[in-house]
């Protein structure tokens, strides 16, 4: 394997809030809105138990970085203490995964943006943001770490704000909007078109089959707090910045996403959501705050920009760690003079400006992101079964390490055994997902034939 001459200039405040950006967007603020019209107040339940499997996959992962952190993450570990093809399967699979991300995300970017222009084309929005995103990304790769970490603080900000002025009308001052009641977590709506209902009603007003319906989109949701593994190779000091950012954003984003939605849920009734809103702003929107529902606008917007603006720096760089396992074409492996991938990052931009002519011919946003959304989902449990088996094959080799994952080797079988759920739930009638769980095998006979052809090339 070649050298790697990414520069370490990445500090613990841009690694914390690279995270948040990755795993606080989209998947929260629009996909919540479909998870809470399936599962209604359950889904918070959701959210908390993906969280705690989450967090013991960033804690495997965590152990490996930390103890030789490296370009690549999850496929340079699979690529060490596994084999070639899982670490060839790892690497393709993240950077395609990120592309389809990019691609979501940029889809949202659309949908915020007719809240305030309905009439603008979903397509130029695309290729306008596409465009500016870029560009920023080819500076060095702390003024990317900077934009994402003033970006991901907003956000951030506002997301506590809102808990916090939640909380606030919900224990003081409840009558200043109508039907507000932390009762409406379990009780029937008391106003709007489902008021007295009980099919509405209950914290599993759908049962434990709705809840288990959401956990896909959950998948999508929780899908990008890796990135702390792919900074590793550019951050400073990172035996000691990489379990300190671990340990403390799964945390905070479990309280961002379980706070959050007990808050909103609790000032409007969910009954009265659609699956396409995002709950952030149209709750605020239809209790009178139109103001407040502006800015949240704007800040799903920026969020979404925000994972986005994640996604080329994590796709350039696994494409850049394939490059240096000679995995990838050797070009791959080029920075420019400020330690930036530039060549990858073209590549990655390149595919990802299929959102544009999606948008085109698709013009409804919803649909391209769902069907997007959903191929990702199947990236990412890939991604997080590699992760698991690689942390086991890395076990038998580590006895004693920095930051040791609690747990070990109860700890992997959860998430094997959790993985294995989600597909089988994504395989339900109701939820449509059965086509891309079929995929899963299809795509990983086409990369080992992609990889056993460019292993007869090296012997040539």
């Amino acid at each position: 394997m070649q050298e790697s001459h990414l520069k370490r200039k990445l500090q613990n405040r841009h690694i914390q809030l690279i995270a948040l950006g990755g795993a606080v967007g989209t998947g929260l603020f629009l996909g919540a809105g479909n998870t809470v019209f399936v599962a209604g107040p359950s889904v918070i339940l959701g959210y908390l138990i993906a969280g705690m499997i989450i967090f013991l996959i960033m804690r495997q992962l965590g152990e490996m970085n930390t103890q030789d952190p490296a370009a690549g993450s999850s496929s340079y570990f699979a690529y060490k203490y596994w084999g070639k093809f899982p670490g060839f399967l790892a690497g393709w699979n993240y950077w395609i995964e990120y592309i389809l991300v990019g691609i979501a995300e940029l889809t949202a970017v659309t949908a915020y943006m007719q809240y305030w222009f309905p009439g603008l084309s979903t397509w130029k929005t695309a290729l306008f943001f596409f465009v500016v995103i870029n560009i920023i990304n080819l500076v060095t790769v702390k003024a990317y770490g900077e934009i994402e970490f003033w970006g991901s603080s907003v956000k951030v900000f506002v997301i506590c704000t809102m808990i916090l002025t939640g909380g606030y009308i919900l224990i003081f001052d409840p009558n200043l909007v109508a039907g507000a009641s932390i009762k409406n977590l379990w009780q029937a709506a008391t106003i709007g078109p489902h008021a007295g209902n009980l099919l509405f009603s209950g914290f599993f007003p759908h049962g434990l089959m709705g809840l288990v319906m959401t956990f896909p989109i959950i998948t999508f949701a929780f899908g990008g707090l890796e990135l702390i593994g792919i900074t590793a190779a550019e951050t400073v000091d990172p035996t000691k910045t990489i379990p300190k950012a671990i340990n403390q954003v799964v945390f905070r984003i479990l309280i961002f996403y379980i706070g959050s939605l007990a808050i909103l849920l609790s000032l409007y009734h969910w009954s009265n959501l659609s699956a396409s809103d995002s709950p952030f702003v149209m709750i605020f929107d239809k209790i009178g705050f139109s103001h407040t529902a502006w800015i949240l606008n704007f800040v799903v917007l920026t969020a979404a920009l925000s994972v986005y603006n994640s996604c080329i720096y994590s796709n350039s760089r696994m494409l850049y760690a394939l490059a240096l396992q000679e995995n990838a074409p050797q070009i791959f492996a080029k920075t420019n003079k400020r330690g930036t991938p530039s060549p990858a990052i073209y590549l990655s931009g390149a595919l990802t400006f299929l959102v544009v002519p999606l948008n085109y011919f698709i013009p409804n946003w919803f649909n391209v992101f769902q069907i997007i959304m959903s191929f990702v989902v199947v990236c990412i449990l890939i991604n997080w079964g590699i992760i698991s088996l690689s942390h086991i094959k890395f076990k038998q080799k580590n006895n004693k390490t920095l930051f040791p994952s609690p747990l070990y080797p109860y700890s992997n079988y959860i998430t094997l055994a959790f993985i294995i759920f989600i597909l089988a739930a994504m395989t339900m009638p109701q939820i449509g997902m059965a086509k891309q769980v079929i995929a899963l095998p299809i795509w990983i006979l086409i990369v080992y034939a992609w990889y056993k052809i460019s292993e007869i090339k090296k012997i040539k």
